[in-house]
């Protein structure tokens, strides 16, 4: 089976961790979700490492979960097994996570964003949750970036949000052009490096246990 998320060093103490399923915007898949799961398992058992960035291929940082897959009866108990170790992942990676992201960043994009710690963006980018027509997004981790107002409307409206936008609501670190995305993010990267692992593992760990309250549910953090 072809892999479809790869990892790589561009740098010392720094891992990119690529989904690489452009012709399908990046769907999340339950082996995307699988892969994603594994690497991320790796990179933080690795002593030598500070900080890993989550990027993509094509046009679309990432287009949410594959849809497809939830009409096959046959794959649920695997699909919602694989969905929950693919947000507890994330969310309790030990160390800075960078989102580096391209155009459409939608439903469960829109959470593998907000579920990194820094956010890096082209002008291109985009953030909306049209799953809401049909499921309910990860609130409390997106509360916990732009404050309850903004939390609410963005989970209760299927309103989308530009780069430049999420910006000014401190959604996103930084904003630059198309072909700067790579570069900057690396720049960004080589930053978050220069410091202390041992503080950075500390400051992530206080992310981690603001952003789920004890009264959130599985979803709600």
């Amino acid at each position: 089976m072809e892999k479809l998320v790869t990892v790589s060093r561009p740098a010392p103490r720094i891992a990119a961790l690529t989904i690489d399923r452009p012709e399908k915007r990046n769907a999340l898949s339950i082996q995307v979700r699988d892969e994603m799961s594994d690497a991320l398992d790796a990179l933080g058992a690795d002593d030598g490492l500070s900080v890993a960035i989550i990027d993509s291929t094509g046009p679309v940082f990432c287009a949410g979960f594959d849809l497809a897959e939830f009409e096959d009866e046959s794959i649920q108990e695997e699909l919602w097994a694989s969905s929950d170790r693919w947000h507890e992942t994330l969310r309790s990676f030990p160390l800075p996570l960078i989102a580096s992201i391209q155009g459409p960043a939608h439903a469960g994009g829109f959470d593998l964003a907000t579920m990194c710690d820094l956010r890096i963006a082209a002008r291109s980018a985009t953030f909306k949750r049209p799953e809401l027509a049909w499921g309910v997004g990860l609130y409390s981790i997106l509360a916990d970036l732009v404050g309850g107002a903004v939390a609410r409307e963005l989970s209760m409206t299927p309103r989308e949000l530009g780069a430049e936008e999420a910006l000014d609501l401190h959604l996103l670190t930084r904003v630059v052009d198309d072909d700067d995305l790579p570069a900057a993010t690396l720049e960004l990267a080589r930053s978050v490096a220069t410091c202390d692992r041992g503080a950075l593992r500390h400051a992530k760990a206080m992310a981690i246990a603001f952003a789920k309250r004890p009264s959130d549910g599985d979803w709600g953090w």
